[in-house]
């Protein structure tokens, strides 16, 4: 069964005391205290926090127990793997609500651990008999803290990072990954952007970013040409440039121009990245965006795919000089975008059907949204990608800016 836990009954749980006790605990431990600091105010017999996979289909459950058969370990660190399709965890991911599950060793919540619409794990507990509906509230509410604590302190250790890795990094792809941001997934009143990113063995490039202010969003993507650690970083040197004009205040054309002189100097003529920077204005919905040589992405709206109509203009550094400009990306309420890499459009991932994916795509989260178009892509490949494939949804939801709990009613998925 499934409860929302939404209640007005005066809650059981102290937040402050949760608090207090992963304060006094080290950084790596936080997720452990956490759950043994909520597990004694429900009158839990076990607790354990599962974080979510980079593969986007799985989650991890850390700890210290002796190690199975699918148990990934180092020193005293355990990974159980655990998956999301047809589990009682991935169900509550999806939901957004804790899951109630009745076996013959108690009674199991199962509570989504998400800020801003990232999935960030699950959180699990066994009662020994059946939890009211302030129990399952509080659960709830404490997992949600629980996502806030484990973005704070995975700052200070690599404990969280390892868990997430099913397989290890390249080094290329050590570099791509750390020019990510650090939530894939953001939601705020006007709209919800997600992206999702699969490195090919040999790392094609691939970046996304996004950033929100008081009065905007921007974000982009781009390609780097070339494969492995020099295609890394050519994309450091990009995305560098892009985030230190964005931050000194420079316009969208100024930036794209920032990114090119950039290239220029420091990495010759003959090495370019393909892109998009785009900025919308969250009180209008006007939005803007430079086309720099990539795949101008694709809109549903009213049930209908089509495709943006773009003028493009050279890759960055492709032509040293060039005066970049804006364009307009129209937008209205129940947009849906989708910006994708070549990975997803060439070779054998050329046999998704993007159009097709995007318009059944319309119910779902669009951290779903990107995840089963990325997953179509690497499946039409074998398994093995020639280039990263990537893409970023986009769902303009519009009206004035407004303060709303960003997690409430939101269906996502790891």
């Amino acid at each position: 069964m499934t409860l929302d836990g939404n209640t007005n009954a005066a809650p059981r749980l102290d937040i402050g005391a949760l608090l207090e006790a992963v304060e006094a605990a080290p950084p790596v431990a936080a997720a452990d205290v956490a759950g043994a600091a909520l597990g004694e105010m429900v009158g839990a017999v076990e607790t354990s926090f599962l974080i979510a996979d980079y593969s986007g289909d799985s989650l991890i459950r850390l700890g210290h127990s002796s190690p199975g058969a699918a148990t990934r370990r180092v020193g005293r660190e355990t990974a159980d793997r655990v998956a999301l399709d047809g589990t009682p965890q991935g169900r509550a991911l999806a939901s957004q609500s804790v899951e109630v599950v009745a076996q013959d060793d108690g009674t199991w919540l199962y509570a989504p651990v998400t800020s801003r619409g990232e999935a960030v794990g699950v959180l699990e507990l066994r009662l020994a008999d059946a939890p009211d509906e302030q129990t399952v509230a509080d659960v709830g509410r404490a997992a949600h803290a629980l996502a806030y604590i484990v973005i704070a302190n995975r700052r200070y250790t690599d404990l969280f990072e390892w868990g997430q890795r099913s397989v290890p990094l390249s080094l290329a792809a050590e570099i791509q990954h750390r020019l990510l941001p650090g939530s894939y997934t953001c939601e705020a009143g006007q709209f919800t952007l997600a992206a999702w990113l699969e490195p090919a063995g040999e790392v094609g490039g691939d970046t996304f970013d996004f950033s929100l202010d008081r009065d905007a969003l921007s974000f982009s993507m781009t390609d780097a040409m070339g494969h492995s650690v020099n295609a890394s970083l050519l994309a450091t040197l990009l995305v560098g440039s892009v985030r230190n004009g964005r931050r000194r205040g420079a316009d969208l054309a100024e930036q794209a121009c920032l990114a090119d002189e950039a290239l220029a100097e420091h990495a010759g003529g003959s090495q370019f990245v393909t892109g998009q920077i785009v900025r919308v204005d969250l009180a209008t919905g006007a939005a803007e965006i430079v086309n720099a040589g990539h795949p101008p992405p694709l809109r549903l709206r009213d049930g209908v795919v089509d495709e943006v109509p773009l003028e493009p203009e050279p890759p960055f550094g492709a032509t040293p000089g060039h005066r970049y400009r804006t364009q307009t990306l129209p937008l209205l309420p129940g947009d849906r975008l989708m910006f994708v890499t070549d990975g997803v459009l060439e070779r054998q991932a050329a046999a998704v059907d993007v159009r097709a994916v995007l318009a059944s795509s319309r119910g779902d989260h669009p951290r779903q949204a990107v995840q089963h178009l990325i997953q179509g892509a690497v499946r039409a490949s074998g398994g093995e990608l020639e280039d990263d494939a990537t893409a970023m949804c986009f769902d303009w939801h519009g009206g004035p800016p407004r303060e709303r709990d960003a997690d409430a009613g939101a269906n996502v998925t790891a």
